[in-house]
């Protein structure tokens, strides 16, 4: 018996069109999965730069706060080696009255990308992903010391984060050492 009155199945032309149109919504979908993980990404990303800088920042601030503990009053200098990126704490710790390794010196350069902290076992790695890093040192007056045995603020600029546009973290201080 044959068909009347219409039929049940799909033209071809019917077929190709619905393909298309799940063709077009699977490339849609695929394309805004793709935005969402680089947003993620990018945004992850920016998230542990600002971490890293604080760290920084935070871990500097803390040992150059109490940098040049003096309780002989000797009169050394709290920092020396003085540089664009890196410099050496002095403490006597110990009051003896002599400036003697470890941890009486803690060094900190900065070396390729990472920042390097050096209290005597080494020049371990602080925080990498280092884009810029800059101390600029000032007298009590605030003008560029004449010696190291000047220094009472150190300024610190940072920039960290993964190489690429606008991934990377800017954050500056001021630290005023509070044994001088």
């Amino acid at each position: 018996m044959g068909r009347r009155g219409g039929s049940r199945g799909f033209t071809l032309a019917e077929l190709l069109v619905a393909l298309a149109v799940v063709g077009v919504v699977l490339l849609t979908l695929t394309g805004l999965l793709q935005h969402g993980e680089q947003v993620y990404l990018f945004g992850t990303s920016r998230l542990e730069a600002h971490q890293n800088a604080r760290v920084a920042l935070d871990r500097l601030g803390r040992e150059l706060r109490g940098a040049g503990i003096d309780p002989r009053g000797i009169g050394f200098p709290p920092l020396v080696n003085p540089t664009a990126t890196g410099f050496t704490i002095q403490n006597d710790l110990n009051g003896d009255g002599v400036i003697a390794g470890n941890p009486e010196t803690i060094t900190y350069s900065l070396r390729g990308r990472t920042l390097r902290r050096n209290a005597g076992g080494g020049a371990q790695p602080l925080i990498d992903d280092v884009e810029f890093l800059a101390f600029t040192y000032l007298d009590a007056d605030g003008n560029p010391p004449q010696t190291p045995g000047e220094i009472r603020t150190v300024l610190i600029s940072i920039t960290t984060g993964p190489r690429g546009p606008g991934a990377g973290v800017t954050m500056t201080t001021q630290i005023r050492l509070r044994n001088r």
